[in-house]
C-alpha cells in the first residue's frame, strides 16, 4: 500500500485496541490498512496514559504500513517534531493544546511528515477555514479523546459537513479524518458527512480477520463518500 493510501477512502486501525504484548503480530494482521493509528496520551491533556517516543519508535520499526500518530498531549509545539523525526508519516496534534498551530504544522512538514490538526467534539472548526491548506489532515474527534471503545457522537457531524463543504469550495486537498466509535454501523454516516480517513479500533482488531474487516469498512465508506 502506498503511504497516500487508496484515493478517496483510508482506513487507519488504532493500536489502542490491539494486544500490546503481541504488538508485532498484531501489526502483521493489518497489512491491508492504509496507516496504523498510534494514540499518544500524556495523562495531562487527556485523563489517560499510553506510551511515548520509545514505543512509537518500535511500532515504526515493525509496522507494515505507515504511522499516523495522534498526539493527545500538552505542549505539542515542543514534542510533536520528535515524532516526525522518528519517521512517522503523519503527525496530528490538538488545536486546543498548540500555541502556534500553523508554525508547528510547517515544522512537521519540513521534517517530512504530513501535518494534522485535531479538534475535540466541542471545539468549533470555523477558525480553520482560512487555514485548510496549512494542514494535510484535520481530525474531527467523534468521541471525547482519552479512551477507546466509546460510542460515536453523531452531533459532531454538522461541523464535519461544514469542513467538507469549505474544503470543496476552496479546492483544498486536506484529508478529513474521524476517530471514535467508528465501525460498520457508523462509518457510512461519517463518510456521508465528508470524512475520507477513518480510525477504527475494536472494529478491526476485535475481528477474527482484521484485513477482511478493513476491506468491509473501506467498502462501506466508499459507497457513501
Amino acid at each position: 500500500m502506498q503511504p497516500d493510501g487508496k484515493p478517496g477512502v483510508r482506513i487507519n486501525p488504532s493500536i489502542l485496541a490491539a494486544d500490546f504484548v503481541n504488538m508485532q503480530a498484531e501489526l502483521a494482521r493489518i497489512d491491508g490498512a492504509d496507516f496504523v493509528h498510534v494514540d499518544v496520551m500524556d495523562n495531562h491533556f487527556v485523563p489517560n496514559l499510553t506510551f511515548g517516543p520509545q514505543m512509537v519508535e518500535r511500532v515504526q520499526a515493525t509496522s507494515p504500513v505507515p504511522l499516523d500518530v495522534h498526539l493527545m498531549i500538552t505542549n505539542p509545539d515542543r514534542w510533536a517534531p520528535g515524532y516526525a523525526e522518528l519517521g512517522a508519516a503523519s503527525v496530528t496534534f490538538h488545536l486546543e493544546a498548540a500555541k502556534e498551530p500553523v508554525a508547528l504544522a510547517r515544522r512537521l512538514r519540513a521534517i517530512g511528515a504530513r501535518a494534522g490538526v485535531a479538534v475535540k467534539p466541542a471545539t468549533p472548526v470555523d477558525g480553520l477555514f482560512d487555514l485548510l491548506d496549512d494542514f494535510d489532515q484535520i481530525l474531527v474527534m467523534t468521541v471525547e479523546p482519552g479512551f477507546g471503545g466509546q460510542s460515536f457522537m453523531p452531533e459532531t457531524m454538522p461541523k464535519l459537513r461544514r469542513l467538507a463543504a469549505e474544503a470543496r469550495t476552496r479546492g483544498s486537498s486536506v484529508w478529513l479524518q474521524v476517530d471514535g466509535g467508528i465501525g460498520e454501523s457508523t462509518i457510512a454516516q461519517a463518510a456521508e458527512a465528508g470524512a475520507d480517513t477513518f480510525v477504527a479500533g475494536s472494529a478491526v482488531f476485535g475481528a477474527d480477520d482484521p484485513d477482511a474487516a478493513i476491506t468491509r469498512l473501506r467498502d462501506l465508506a466508499a459507497h457513501r463518500h
